[in-house]
C-alpha cells in the first residue's frame, strides 16, 4: 500500500494572527488522509465564514470548519474551510493551544471529506477516535478532554 497522494492548496483570506503555515496544514492533512485527494483548506474570516455557513447550511452564524465534498471516492476532491476568528475564540475558551485547535479542526475536516461522520452516536464514537488517535501521533492531546 502506498502513502496517499496529496495535492493541497492552502488559501489565507483572512488577516488574523497565529494563522500555521501551509506546511503545518500539509502534516496535518497527511496525518488523517486514508486515500488520495485534491484538497483546498481556505482560512476565512468573520463575513466569509458567516456567508459560507448561511448559504451551504442555513445556519446564521460562522462555524470553525466546513467541509465540502466534490468527490466523495478516492481520489476524494473537496474543500476545507476554518474561520480564524471562530478558531481563535474556542481555542481561547477550550484553553487549548491555537496550533492544537487548528489542528484537530484540520483532521476533522479531512475525515469529513473521506466520509467520516458524527450524526448518530455510533458514528461519532468512531470518527472522535480516530480524531483523537490522530492527535495523539501528532503529538497533541486528546481533543474531547476540554
Amino acid at each position: 500500500m502506498h502513502a496517499p497522494r496529496l495535492n493541497l492548496a492552502v488559501q489565507y483570506a483572512a488577516s488574523a494572527t497565529g494563522k500555521p503555515s501551509r506546511a503545518h496544514f500539509r502534516k496535518w492533512v497527511r496525518a488523517a488522509l486514508e486515500h488520495d485527494a485534491r484538497i483546498t483548506l481556505r482560512i476565512v474570516g468573520q463575513t466569509e465564514g458567516l456567508a459560507l455557513n448561511r448559504n451551504f447550511r442555513n445556519k446564521d452564524y460562522a462555524t470553525n470548519v466546513l467541509t465540502f465534498v466534490s468527490h466523495d471516492q478516492a481520489p476524494f476532491e473537496g474543500d476545507l474551510a476554518l474561520c480564524a476568528p471562530v478558531v481563535a475564540r474556542e481555542a481561547r475558551e477550550q484553553k487549548k493551544t491555537l496550533p492544537a485547535h487548528y489542528a484537530h479542526l484540520t483532521v476533522h475536516g479531512v475525515l469529513h471529506l473521506q466520509g467520516y461522520d458524527h450524526e448518530l452516536e455510533d458514528d461519532a464514537i468512531v470518527m472522535e477516535s480516530r480524531e483523537t488517535a490522530i492527535m495523539a501521533k501528532l503529538g497533541y492531546a486528546d481533543p474531547y478532554q476540554v
